[in-house]
């Protein structure tokens, strides 16, 4: 049984086993970085920016969730910003979320993103923002699977990347 969880201390563990299983594929994500120094410092990040709290310059309010399956096993993570800056608007948008490499082409991906639309409707969004690198063909299905609209192309200002922009109708 899949579920959309807020992150937790009792799977602490299998967290930071996924965060090792992305960089065994060269995948970094910054907060990750913490998790691994310190996880309940993450934990305290992580509740902090759902209040907007101490916020980076930049960055918005975001709730973290992370896609468990049978209660103990993370196969992935999102995260639902509740509101667009320039820059998100370009890359980010609102909904980002990621897989982990050891539990790829399963439909977790499809699944994450439609359960976080879900969430997106508590926070009374109408529609939201999904990007995706112009190369990644995964979330181009994942993000159509879910009733994306296509609404253009724009090169990202950090990786030089065509990055492809959808609205998603929130359910």
């Amino acid at each position: 049984m899949l579920t959309l969880i807020k992150p937790t201390p009792s799977l602490k563990e299998d967290f930071l086993s996924m965060i090792l299983d992305y960089r065994s594929k060269s995948e970094f994500f910054v907060y990750h970085d913490l998790a691994m120094m310190d996880f309940g410092l993450y934990l305290k990040d992580v509740e902090q920016a759902e209040l907007g709290q101490n916020l980076k310059p930049g960055y918005v309010s975001q709730n973290t969730f992370w896609l468990v399956l049978d209660e103990k096993t993370i196969v992935g993570e999102s995260r639902l910003r509740h509101s667009l800056t320039a820059m998100l608007e370009i890359e980010g948008g609102h909904i980002g979320y990621a897989i982990r490499p050891s539990q790829r082409l399963n439909g977790y991906g499809t699944q994450i993103l439609k359960f976080t639309l879900v969430e997106a409707v508590r926070l009374g969004l109408q529609k939201v923002l999904v990007t995706c690198d112009a190369d990644n063909l995964g979330s181009q299905k994942i993000i159509l699977t879910n009733g994306g609209i296509f609404d253009g192309e724009n090169i990202s200002p950090n990786s030089r990347k065509w990055v492809r922009r959808y609205w998603v109708p929130v359910p």
